[in-house]
């Protein structure tokens, strides 16, 4: 215990200090983590003894055990089954390739063909723990990109079993389990190849059946004590013992308990589970990242820089390749094909756990095995700057489309929709199918594209560009409607749409409140706060459920409605462009007046119950009224 404090305290403060650091210059709380470790490493001389190290790894890898439970709660079996085309399809294809191609460069370079097949599957695998992690933090998860990285990510998880099955029938012939090896090994050791292969099997099975048979009586029985900490114990008890179970067998704890998590994913008990194992998920994951910064044997690097580096670029580039052939065969393109690449390039952490397993079975030499270690640690080191590389290509990607030459617009309607992102879309189905004709511009020809599949009509190019407005018609037309997913892009073109035509009307998307007041300024005549209506239907729904009538919260919702609309046109003659919110004392004081007004209302609205007449919407009970509902600074 007095050699653990001082290191938890240096490891704990080179954290807080190196992650936010590293997450403020955009580099992402991974880098800082890895960061964060290389700093208190051995080379250093601040990551005690590798005594000490082992022990801290060993620790830290709880945090994948805990990561890989979650994510597998999250994936209910009908939801696998749903995805098996993707996850058959897409990450067998990358697998297999990826497999094919470094076996064969590991042959070429000398090595045996089992050694050459137990690398290609260890180095097939990419880091879950950084690639989820990074792909959350920049809201990367559901864009096309990221369903397809998660989508491969998963099926490598699931891959590991078969890869773990299939390593002990590369062993090589009466090598069985190494004698040096403790714990897992001395059980296993003397097994044939297809023992241990039935082992495996066996170990999955056992989780299997706990998780089925097992978790949910438990769960019950310690539920029925109506003692809240039991729940966490119970859920760090299932981690742990599975974990456990895995490890005495020679298996990955993380892929056991994945295994439970999947199983688990449709009972009742998932949302708990969840929530008592979160907490020590992060923190723990964090700590893991740290502890392989800490492990990188930089010795080794220094001795043999080229060869590391070459071994840790060719491993990358190949990847490289595999994905982006992939991503092509499967209709990827753009921005999507640059972040499923780019994701997935790097060696995963399971890469440890599948070395340590063919060090112990005698498959790997101990001099390769440490060489492909620092290997997988310098791709994960390196992930972070790949998707800030995959950020820069995208924006070029972006800038060279824009500077595409327009589409030849063929027809000028009466109505233009300038941005066909989720906001415009709606604006104009509901407009073409009650009959009008609309002229769709955008800025993004991936957008444009996907449009016309569906059958609709739209064309590329700028619509901030003055010489693109006047080809779509706006010297003629009756009505633009301004919904660009950018607010200051969407702020310039009511600027130039103004300067040509200022009597066009002009239907404008807000992003927030300020971006309200600066289109107000810039003269828009219907101000559509892009959020307002659904958070006034949800209150609807809030006030139903909690007991008043359909009635009664129908009316407290438009009079909020038409109260919020005409307070927004008294804080807009307030408002200082430059100044912020919080720095505008007048402004401070018009809205804490409003809201006192808006409390009031709504208070009193059925004060003498129910029947009370309705607030008139004209202008006589509200302030400003129908000025709001009919000038620019409206809500939706």
């Amino acid at each position: 215990m007095e050699s653990f404090l001082p290191a938890a305290t240096v490891y704990l403060l080179t954290m807080v200090i190196a992650v936010p650091l590293s997450a403020r210059l955009g580099l992402g709380s991974v880098l800082g983590y890895l960061i964060s470790g290389i700093v208190i490493g051995p080379v250093l001389g601040l990551a005690g003894s590798a005594t000490e190290m082992a022990d801290l790894q060993h620790f830290a890898e709880f945090g994948v055990v805990m990561m890989m439970f979650l994510i597998g709660l999250e994936l209910d079996p009908r939801t696998l089954w749903q995805m098996r085309h993707k996850l058959l399809g897409l990450a067998g294809m990358q697998i297999l390739g990826t497999v094919a191609l470094l076996a064969s460069v590991a042959m070429l370079l000398g090595q045996s063909w089992q050694i050459a097949l137990a690398l290609g599957m260890i180095l097939s695998l990419s880091s879950t723990a950084i690639v989820l992690q990074t792909l959350s933090e920049k809201a990367l998860m559901q864009t096309a990109g990221g369903r397809s990285a998660f989508a491969v990510l998963l099926t490598q998880d699931i891959a590991v079993i078969p890869m773990i099955a299939l390593m002990p029938l590369l062993a090589v012939h009466g090598a069985g389990v190494s004698g040096d090896d403790h714990g897992a090994a001395s059980i296993l050791q003397g097994l044939p190849g297809w023992a241990l292969a039935l082992v495996t099997l066996g170990a999955v099975a056992v989780v299997v059946l706990i998780g089925q048979y097992l978790v949910r009586p438990a769960f019950r029985y310690v539920n029925s004590s109506r003692v809240g900490e039991l729940d966490t114990a119970l859920a760090l008890l299932i981690v742990v013992g599975i974990a456990s179970l895995m490890e005495t067998v020679g298996l990955s704890p993380a892929l056991g308990t994945f295994l439970a998590g999947v199983v688990l994913a449709g009972s009742e008990f998932r949302h708990d589970l969840e929530a008592q194992i979160a907490p020590f998920k992060g923190l723990l994951l964090g700590l893991f990242f740290i502890t392989v910064g800490a492990g990188m044997n930089f010795q080794t690097l220094f001795d043999r820089p080229a060869a590391i580096l070459g071994m840790t670029v060719i491993l990358m580039g190949i990847k490289s390749l595999v994905l982006y052939g992939v991503a092509r065969a499967t209709g990827l393109h753009g921005r999507a094909r640059t972040l499923f690449t780019l994701s997935l390039a790097q060696a995963g952490e399971f890469g440890f756990v599948l070395i340590s397993f063919a060090v112990t079975l005698a498959i790997l030499p101990r001099a390769l095995a440490q060489s492909m270690l620092l290997v997988i640690s310098l791709s994960m080191l390196a992930t972070p700057l790949l998707f800030m590389l995959s950020d820069y290509i995208s924006r070029r990607i972006a800038e060279d489309r824009a500077s595409e030459p327009p589409d030849e617009i063929e027809e000028q309607q009466p109505i233009i929709i300038a941005g066909i992102g989720r906001f415009g879309q709606v604006v104009n189905r509901m407009v073409t199918m009650s009959g009008f004709q609309t002229t769709v511009l955008d800025h993004d020809l991936e957008v444009i594209q996907v449009m016309r599949r569906f059958g609709f009509k739209g064309y590329f190019g700028d619509p901030t560009r003055p010489e693109i407005l006047r080809a779509a018609g706006i010297e003629k037309a009756q009505i633009l409607v301004a919904t660009l997913d950018d607010p200051a892009a969407n702020l310039r073109l009511i600027h130039i749409a103004r300067e040509i035509r200022p009597d066009i009307v002009i239907v404008a998307r807000a992003y927030d409140r300020v971006n309200v007041f600066q289109l107000y300024e810039a003269k828009a005549d219907h101000i559509v706060r892009e959020v307002f209506d659904s958070s006034l239907r949800a209150g609807r729904y809030v006030l139903e459920r909690a007991g008043l009538s359909e009635y009664e919260a129908a009316e407290l919702e438009r009079v909020y409605y038409h109260m919020d609309r005409a307070g927004l046109r008294q804080l807009a003659e307030v408002w200082k462009p430059g100044v912020s919110l919080e720095a505008n004392a007048e402004y401070i004081e018009r809205s804490r007046e409003l809201n006192r007004q808006l409390e009031t209302a709504l208070m009193e609205r059925f004060a003498h119950g129910p029947s009370a007449a309705p607030i008139s919407s004209s202008g006589d009970d509200l302030p400003n009224a129908a000025l709001a509902e009919n000038s620019r600074p409206g809500g939706r």
